[in-house]
């Protein structure tokens, strides 16, 4: 037993130096990336491994402690809510139906199938309702009722089926989450992830009844995203182990329920899925490039974040994104 044990601490010792070359690597890593044309837009990147920041930097002027707006980063946050309520018996589940809920802003008369869409639906952006990003966001956040302008929204497609991008379906469970906690969304998010170590909600915006603005407008830094994100790598748990998000939540947000027909990404509740630099990684993604990646198999997590002043999927800034990624696996990977 004796020797087993040294012969144990003897390999750790000869992995020790190898490990160590690896992770200081990366902060060369991320300081090169200052020189290059197609990342002008990098604001910050923060790497952390097993709960460790292996190197963190901001780029022209621009510092991982600023608040910055994490845009459609935020379903993911809102995704977590929306598990928590379900953890205390506020909501029953994914397959509840919203209707009765909402039932004061339901349109009259209504289209049958509004009683089909569910909590599930809304998740994974499979309600079925026109779509109110892109080019319809604007006349949705100029109407006087984000909430009743969004149930009015034709059916594009079924309750269920393909997926439809669509920021009204996040507010909606901000508006979900308001009548069934008995407070705003802000307010829940401050009682119910405020223990996790380095989470804060600097700024959210809200609609003209109050509601916050669910999947935008939210400010926080990278560094609160980046607490965000290794509550989900550590299964729902704190570093201290307690349970915050129930751990069976994590699996049901990672899980594919359809697919982006933008990227092919797989999408779960808030969260989408891909290989990058030969792992699974499980993202959060924000107008502009503001990036939350997950990849468990490496026990690390990443934040990216960027100016806001153009979309990064049309562009290649957020394939970029990708790339930087996987160069980041590939300089922490031990052969």
């Amino acid at each position: 037993m004796i020797r087993f044990v040294a012969v144990i601490l003897s390999l750790l010792v000869c992995l020790s130096p190898v490990i160590a070359q690896q992770t200081s690597a990366v902060p060369g890593l991320l300081k090169s990336l200052a020189g290059r044309d197609d990342l002008k837009s990098l604001k910050t990147i923060i790497v952390a491994q097993d709960g460790e920041v292996v190197a963190e930097e901001g780029y022209r002027g621009h510092r991982p402690s600023e608040s910055t707006n994490i845009k459609s980063a935020s379903k993911s946050i809102v995704s977590a809510l929306v598990g928590i309520a379900i953890d205390k018996g506020l909501l029953t589940g994914p397959e509840q139906k919203i209707a009765p809920i909402l039932k004061s802003d339901l349109p009259s008369p209504a289209d049958p199938r509004i009683g089909d869409i569910t909590i599930g639906n809304l998740l994974s952006m499979q309600a079925g309702l026109g779509r109110l990003s892109g080019p319809n966001y604007g006349r949705w956040v100029s109407s006087r009722n984000w909430v009743r302008f969004a149930l009015a929204q034709p059916f594009d497609a079924e309750p269920g089926g393909r997926m439809l991008y669509s920021t009204a379906s996040t507010h909606l469970l901000s508006a979900i989450l308001t009548k069934v906690g008995g407070k705003s969304t802000l307010a829940l998010a401050r009682e119910w992830l405020g223990s996790v170590d380095g989470f804060r909600i600097d700024a959210w915006s809200r609609d003209p009844q109050g509601i916050y603005l669910g999947g935008n407008e939210m400010a926080m830094t990278a560094r609160s995203l980046l607490a965000f994100g290794e509550l989900y790598r550590n299964r729902g748990r704190t570093a201290e182990g307690r349970q915050i998000i129930p751990d069976e939540w994590i699996d049901l947000s990672w899980q594919q329920h359809t697919n982006s027909r933008f990227s092919g990404d797989a999408y779960g509740y808030g969260w989408f899925t891909r290989q990058i630099g030969g792992e699974e990684v499980h993202f959060a993604w924000g107008y502009g490039g503001q990036m939350l990646y997950i990849v468990p198999d490496l026990k690390l997590t990443v934040v990216m974040t960027s100016e806001q002043d153009g979309p990064s999927a049309r562009t290649g800034y957020r394939d970029a994104l990708h790339g930087v990624l996987a160069d980041i696996i590939d300089t922490l990977e031990v052969d």
